[in-house]
């Protein structure tokens, strides 16, 4: 048989038992349709957290008090030396020429008040660097001044949300709240645009200078120290500097630890890459399912049609024929399966774009690859049993409906 006789033949099978064509075609398109929405989600996920790295700064170093470190025995245990880094610490770091700006920060949960309302939030302590350290933009007002990180004026920087709930359409410039009952002036209220970052949402927060947070808290200690090299190149250098000059001022003891943003960012991208592939190998089961749909709608198709593959084989056609006719039956099958798997799977992807605007939602390049090959391998390989079924028919018995 010619190539367009074998089409021809697939073509009137498939269209002569309707209902069981459509219920493959659904069974295989909601299985590429599931492996494009989850990777997109998946992939969607990766883009946002890399976002949110990026708005938290660029050439970033994290400085967090204690040193982890992984010490004998099996399992490894994780244990911490405790120590406490201070404004003196931070000021230190400013010494290098690696480093471009420190932002020490001092954090704690504490009651905000204006007038007759109140909200508990975060309350950020930190210097003039955290404005360019974080990227942050302002909507109204100044951010917090220079001047000596160690005395601390009463006065705060709030985000734009704590200003809706405290002071509503009212301006907020000026005006003096209490934070866990201490008199503060508003002197800037942050742009949302600017104000959202990983691990820290500062629209809903209070930001005072870093000496007044310590006093507010009674904590000597900061909680991070964030710190911007010299540019991307300067990273390294950045990060021996931070570890040699602390370990100077800590009596010779390395008792903290450094993160890089590049670190951070490639942890995150290979967690969230593997999520990805695991969750389109969930999705990918789906169309296990259709494979075997296949196979029994298929074996029950090979009974129904005795006669037919009895007359076949009466006029000549060998079983490797006859075989090759149901394979390229399940081939279509598949492929119009696939094809509208497709087209209902970026559908989905182009909605949620649309219901979800903020969320950098993608299809990853090898997605609707690994669904195409993965819905053909399984229409053909769950086919050949019922296909095999079928060129091993008696021509006799076939024609007789046996």
């Amino acid at each position: 048989m010619r190539p367009t006789d074998v089409f021809a033949f697939s073509m009137g099978a498939l269209s002569g038992a309707r209902t069981r064509t459509w219920l493959m075609l659904l069974a295989m398109a909601i299985g590429v349709s599931s492996v494009l929405l989850l990777t997109a989600v998946g992939e969607g996920t990766r883009r946002y957290v890399n976002n949110q790295f990026m708005n938290l700064g660029s050439h970033l170093l994290i400085v967090m008090p204690g040193k982890l470190e992984t010490t004998g025995g099996q399992p490894p245990i994780l244990s911490a030396t405790e120590v406490d880094l201070t404004i003196d610490d931070a000021i230190a770091l400013t010494r290098s020429h690696s480093i471009r700006r420190v932002a020490p920060l001092a954090l704690g949960s504490a009651p905000i008040s204006y007038d007759q309302r109140e909200r508990t939030v975060n309350v950020i302590g930190s210097t003039a660097s955290l404005y360019e350290v974080r990227k942050l933009k302002m909507s109204a007002g100044r951010f917090l001044p220079g001047g000596d990180p160690t005395r601390g004026a009463a006065i705060a920087v709030i985000g734009d949300t704590l200003k809706t709930e405290l002071f509503g359409s009212s301006t907020a410039l000026g005006q003096r709240i209490r934070i866990d009952g201490q008199k503060f002036r508003v002197i800037g209220v942050l742009e949302a645009a600017g104000a959202a970052g990983v691990g820290m949402d500062l629209r809903d927060t209070a930001v005072i200078p870093v000496a007044s947070a310590q006093r507010l808290f009674d904590s000597p200690s900061l909680f991070r120290v964030m710190v911007e090299a010299d540019g991307h190149n300067a990273i390294p250098r950045a990060e021996k500097a931070i570890i040699d000059i602390l370990r100077v001022r800590h009596n010779g003891e390395e008792d903290v630890t450094v993160i890089t943003q590049d670190a951070m960012l490639a942890t995150f991208n290979a967690i969230l890459g593997s999520l990805t592939y695991a969750v389109g190998g969930i999705a990918a089961i789906s169309l296990a399912v259709a494979g075997i749909l296949i196979m029994n709608v298929m074996l029950v198709a090979v009974s129904q049609r005795k006669a037919e593959i009895g007359l076949l084989k009466a006029i000549g056609s060998p079983g490797s024929q006859i075989l090759r006719l149901f394979l390229a039956e399940a081939s279509m099958l598949a492929l119009l399966g696939t094809f509208s798997g497709l087209v209902l799977g970026f559908s989905g992807v182009w909605g949620l774009a649309i219901a979800l605007p903020d969320f950098p939602i993608g299809v990853p390049y090898w997605s609707p690859i690994a669904a195409t090959g993965t819905s053909l391998a399984t229409g053909v390989v769950f086919c050949l049993l019922p296909a095999r079924r079928a060129a091993r028919l008696d021509p006799v018995l076939a024609l007789a409906g046996h």
